[in-house]
């Protein structure tokens, strides 16, 4: 097949999200409640601010934002990341980064498979957290060796798309047929299974070494956790969760309400606690089990390392301010407290170093000779010759996320032990090297710069 044929990889990622998106609105219809939600806050912040609303027309951002969607998935092997890593990359989706939890208490180390180019993000930012569970870290030797045993006899992905990625590979794309095949396949690793492929002992055995592995190892697929919309005021959409009597998380994850938002904040309610059969010698047993759940994310500016490391210095300040954690009713003032001495407004920022910006031309600056645009960026600003737009965060926070997991496992505060981050075995793992965030950010920005002179 000549590569006219072929659809581009954001066509299908688009296509898959859709998909995904539908899929999980029946599985879980309060997600549907959110997206309904997150939409009228949405239509609330852009009518009543319309200068956040040229903005994110102007960055093409707009577009995106009905569409943006998060998920997160785990998987139990090597080889199931692995192929999960070659199933992405159909969709043009990358690994970024590298994320340790067991900082947090959590059993998974982590990468976010997502688009990395301007244009293929402003097209569809879809990304999925994609967690390898780290039985390493079961310390009851035969409970790991049995969970170990019953992951290696799994197969999560179906013969077709495995069919389809390696045609993928082999041939360099797929065509609208094959590519509307491939996301009816791959949805199937995605899906929730009601039947679990252990006995109720075994799970109260998995349950008791952590929640999540639990999770990971007693289901013949991996299932989509949660599937995340964006909203742009967080804290609006937080109260209306409340209202509509969905039992929201307490604290918020991340940094504080800001005029400029920074990272990632999220929320999310409580894990379904949905029923479950189990084999047994009788046929089958009932049980119960928690784990999808229901979750909205603000994102802000990308931080330079600068700007991540300030970000983290006044997390944990907030944090272990009286040794109360994330938890008790002033941690949200204690965070407050915390980030005042983190600049909030976008000039500052900038200046400073601690955030990515996106440069453009005014009107005015592209009736410029090219040869009067070659002044500093901020000059070009002043002028009213530039704009410069926050680049968007489009990755994830450990800690955060640790946050979200565990909250919705149903554990208690997360309390950080000694980190065991492993990149190496990750990467060896997924069989490729995870991208640098800040590298991908500091490319688009310098991108946008070199425009400035085109």
């Amino acid at each position: 097949m000549t590569a006219d044929r072929f659809v581009s990889s954001d066509h299908i990622r688009s296509l898959f999200s859709q998909a995904m998106s539908h899929m999980y609105r029946t599985e879980v219809p309060l997600y549907g409640t959110l997206v309904e939600l997150v939409g009228e806050v949405n239509a609330a912040v852009l009518a009543a601010q319309p200068a956040l609303a040229e903005q994110m027309q102007r960055s093409g951002e707009r577009d995106r934002l009905d569409v943006e969607r998060h998920g997160a998935i785990r998987v139990g092997t090597a080889q199931e990341l692995a192929t999960l890593g070659r199933l992405f990359a159909v969709m043009g989706m990358q690994p970024v980064g590298y994320y340790d939890l067991s900082v947090a208490g959590v059993p998974v180390h982590s990468t976010a498979f997502r688009p990395v180019e301007g244009e293929a993000l402003n097209r569809n930012p879809f990304r999925v957290f994609t967690s390898l569970l780290r039985l390493e870290l079961i310390e009851d030797e035969a409970l790991r060796a049995q969970a170990a045993e019953i992951l290696s006899r799994r197969e999560i992905f179906t013969p077709g798309v495995l069919q389809l990625i390696a045609q993928c590979e082999r041939e360099g794309g797929l065509s609208e047929d094959d590519a509307w095949r491939f996301v009816v396949e791959a949805l199937e690793t995605f899906r929730w299974h009601n039947e679990a492929t252990v006995s109720l002992q075994t799970y109260h055995a998995l349950h008791g070494a952590h929640r999540l592995v639990a999770d990971v190892v007693s289901f013949r697929g991996p299932h989509i956790n949660h599937l995340t919309p964006r909203t742009l005021d967080i804290d609006a959409a937080q109260a209306q969760m409340q209202v509509r009597g969905l039992a929201a998380k307490a604290v918020i994850e991340g940094p504080p309400r800001r005029e400029c938002p920074i990272l990632l904040r999220q929320t999310s309610f409580k894990a379904l606690e949905e029923m479950v059969h189990f084999p047994s010698d009788d046929d089958n047993e009932a049980g119960t089990h928690t784990a999808r759940f229901g979750e909205i994310e603000q994102r802000g500016l990308a931080l330079t390392p600068k700007g991540r490391a300030l970000y983290d210095t006044l997390l944990a300040q907030a944090r272990d301010s009286g040794g109360a954690g994330s938890t008790g009713g002033d941690y949200v003032q204690r965070l407050q407290t915390a980030f005042e001495d983190f600049p909030d407004e976008h000039g500052v920022l900038r200046r400073e170093g601690l955030g990515y910006y996106r440069y453009a031309l005014t009107e005015a600056g592209k009736a410029l000779p090219a040869g009067e645009r070659d002044l500093p960026a901020e000059v070009l600003i002043e002028r009213g010759l530039a704009t410069a737009d926050p680049i968007i965060y489009e990755d994830f926070l450990p800690v955060s996320a640790a946050g979200i997991f565990q909250s919705n496992l149903g554990g208690g505060e997360q309390r950080a032990y000694a980190a065991r981050a492993n990149r190496d075995a990750f990467e060896q793992a997924l069989g490729a090297k995870v991208s640098d965030e800040f590298g991908i950010y500091a490319q688009l920005q310098d991108d946008s710069l070199a425009s400035l002179r085109a």
